[in-house]
Order: structure tokens, then sequence, then C-alpha cells
């Protein structure tokens, strides 16, 4: 998702340089939508692990 972000940064430069407005703008969305994508990948890798802890027998299983 990041190389997309980038690809598209250039892209919008490009289309800026050789100034084709429309071209910038459909970029530009295209960008945004990448970069929330990202945060939403980087808030799914934070939330909190949960430790389920060790299993453990009960008293009366035989193995």
């Amino acid at each position: 998702m990041q190389e997309i972000r980038d690809n598209l940064l250039a892209r919008i430069a490009e289309a800026e340089r050789e100034d084709w407005p429309g071209e910038v703008e459909g970029l530009k969305a295209s960008l945004a939508g990448a970069e929330d994508k990202l945060a939403q990948i980087d808030r799914q890798s934070q939330k909190a692990t949960i430790i389920l802890g060790v299993p453990t027998t009960r008293s009366g299983d035989v193995e």
C-alpha cells in the first residue's frame, strides 16, 4: 500500500508539471483513499494483544 501511495504522489507531481488539473484531482482522491487504508492498517496493528494464558488439564483428566 505504501508503494501505491508513493506512486500516486509521483503521478500527482507529474500531472501538476504537465498542467493536467483533472488528472491531479482524480489522483488526489485516490491518494486520500490509499492514506485512509494505510491509517486503518496502522490502527489494526496497534490493537492490544490478548494473552490467553497456558492451557492446563483438569485434575480429573487422565491421559
